[in-house]
C-alpha cells in the first residue's frame, strides 16, 4: 500500500527498506533498526558550506581513482545480514560518504558500509548521530566515522579497531585530518570552517 503522508504511519512499528520505497512523502526519513526518525527540517547555512567544503575536497583527491564520494540525499542501506529490501532495518542518509567498493553501489545508493560516512551535526540531531548512528555504523563495519561540529568548529574521528569505534583526540581550527584509507588527503579544519 502506498503511504502519501507521514501521519499515515504507525511510528511503533518497526518497517524495512521494501517499506520506505512506497513511502511518497515529501518528508526526509531514515530508518534505524526499522525506527523511523524523521530528519530535521532543511540543513542550516553553515552546515551546508561545511558539507559542500567536505564534499569537495574528497570529490578533487579522488578524481580518477576507484573511492567515490556522495552527499545527502543519498541512501545508505546496513543489512544485518540479508541484503533484500523487506530484511534491511536501517537506511540512513549521511551528510557524506566515502565508498571504495564499487560493488557496494546500485541504483539505489550504497547497500553495505560506506568505508567514512561523515555527519554534520545540526541543533537538535546531536543524540541521533552520536548515539543511533554511531552504533549502527560501528556495527555495520563504518571503517571511519566523522562528526563536525559547526557550532564548536570541532573534529572527531571515530575509527574501527578490532569491531569498536576509538575515539581520537577532539580537533579543530589549526588542525588537518589524514587518514590512512585515502593516502595523501588532507582536509584543513581552517578551510572547513571559514564560512562561520
Amino acid at each position: 500500500m502506498e503511504v502519501m503522508q507521514l501521519s499515515d504511519l504507525d511510528l511503533s512499528k518497526t518497517y524495512s527498506y521494501a517499506d520506505y520505497l512506497k513511502w511518497t512523502f515529501e518528508d526526509r526519513l531514515e530508518l534505524i533498526k526499522g525506527k523511523i526518525f524523521k530528519m530535521t527540517p532543511a540543513p542550516n547555512l553553515y552546515h551546508q558550506d561545511i558539507s559542500a567544503v567536505v564534499s569537495g575536497e574528497l570529490y578533487d583527491y579522488l578524481r580518477g581513482k576507484p573511492c567515490k564520494v556522495y552527499s545527502a540525499p543519498f541512501d545508505v542501506r546496513l543489512p544485518r545480514t540479508d541484503k533484500a529490501n523487506d530484511k534491511v532495518y536501517t537506511v540512513v542518509q549521511p551528510d557524506v560518504c566515502v565508498i571504495c567498493d564499487k560493488a557496494k553501489l546500485d541504483k539505489g545508493g550504497c547497500i553495505g558500509a560506506p568505508d567514512i560516512v561523515v555527519e554534520i551535526l545540526s541543533p537538535g540531531n546531536n543524540q541521533k548521530e552520536l548515539r543511533n548512528k554511531y552504533e549502527v555504523y560501528e556495527e555495520s563495519g563504518v571503517l571511519e566515522y566523522w562528526i563536525i561540529s559547526p557550532q564548536d568548529k570541532t573534529f572527531m574521528k571515530y575509527i574501527l579497531t578490532d569491531k569498536q569505534y576509538q575515539p581520537t583526540k577532539l580537533m579543530t581550527i589549526g588542525d588537518t585530518i589524514i587518514t590512512p584509507i585515502l593516502p595523501g588527503f588532507e582536509l584543513d579544519l581552517e578551510i572547513v570552517f571559514a564560512g562561520i
